[in-house]
């Protein structure tokens, strides 16, 4: 934390860790409705991979300007391992299972389902990390899966545009995207250790995971198809800057020092809150009719 905010204002490591994760939460809310408009539009695959590009941009820029150098040279072997593990399961595999969510079951719900992160993260912070579960927190789990699942089984007015197999499928996808994210998340914090700056470790796990997804595109011989999508459809590539700018710039960022600076429970838990913030994009900018009981529902889970 920034000597001047303690200082000032009193701001502890902790606290500036869950503003960090307040901000996320509204970066994810954000990205989902550009990601999810590109998708509908060029396919979640080319959206994934164009923002991976489009993110090691923003950070090599910003990474020269914060630390001198484009590329993080300090970093040690165990850095690359741990961040880079944690790119390819949660920015690689995770996020190219929540693009196809978006594509199938909409935006509200995806991000629904991705409220059960918190759960899986702190579970897998428990077994891997050592951070313990107490009564409350095991009590807040029990209430956010439920309000999760009474949300999902809900008939809302985005689903009836699915037929029943793709609703089932894109929630499979979204809990194999919430997987990854948890996943990635506590892998992250091992690679973040001995206070090692959170932008060059959001740097090497974008890196990594573009690096591992350009290289299957180049396997499946789509490299030529991916270009020629974004370039015939401006939109979509509009859609992308927007979104690779407030999720895997400024999000993945925030979400880094969030983990840091406080436990990946309590992070998760704070980045989790997307579902609230989302649905008044959701009913605005979407036109999606919320019913009352979903609105009360989703707060139920993110009280939980």
């Amino acid at each position: 934390t920034p000597k001047w905010l303690e200082c000032i204002f009193g701001i502890q490591d902790t606290v500036m860790g869950e503003i960090a994760s307040l901000i996320t939460a509204i970066c994810w809310a954000l990205t989902s409705i550009f990601f999810s408009t590109a998708g509908k539009q060029v396919g979640s695959l080319v959206v994934n991979r164009t923002r991976l590009v489009l993110a090691v941009i923003w950070l090599m820029l910003t990474h020269l300007a914060l630390q001198g150098t484009i590329l993080p040279v300090h970093a040690t072997m165990d850095h690359w391992l741990w961040l880079g593990l944690s790119g390819i399961i949660g920015l690689v595999i995770g996020d190219a299972l929540l693009f196809q969510a978006y594509v199938q079951i909409g935006p509200r719900i995806t991000t629904l389902i991705m409220a059960i992160v918190p759960v899986i993260s702190a579970v897998l912070a428990w077994g891997l990390l050592g951070e313990t579960l107490n009564l409350i927190e095991i009590t807040g789990i029990c209430i956010t899966v439920a309000g999760i699942a009474w949300v999902v089984s809900e008939k809302t007015s985005d689903a009836s545009n699915h037929d029943g197999h793709a609703h089932f499928t894109g929630i499979l996808y979204a809990l194999g995207g919430a997987m990854g994210q948890a996943f990635g998340l506590v892998l992250s914090k091992r690679g973040l250790s001995d206070n090692f700056p959170s932008i060059s470790g959001v740097l090497i796990r974008m890196i990594v995971a573009m690096l591992v997804m350009w290289g299957i595109t180049m396997l499946q011989g789509q490299i030529g198809s991916t270009v020629k999508s974004i370039r015939n459809n401006m939109p979509a590539m509009k859609s992308i800057i927007a979104g690779s700018v407030v999720g895997p710039f400024i999000g993945v960022w925030l979400s880094l020092v969030a983990v840091q600076l406080s436990p990946v429970g309590v992070a998760s838990t704070l980045m989790a809150l997307t579902p609230i913030m989302l649905l008044p994009f959701s009913h605005y900018v979407l036109k999606e009719k919320i019913s009352l009981l979903a609105v009360a529902v989703t707060i139920w889970a993110i009280t939980g």
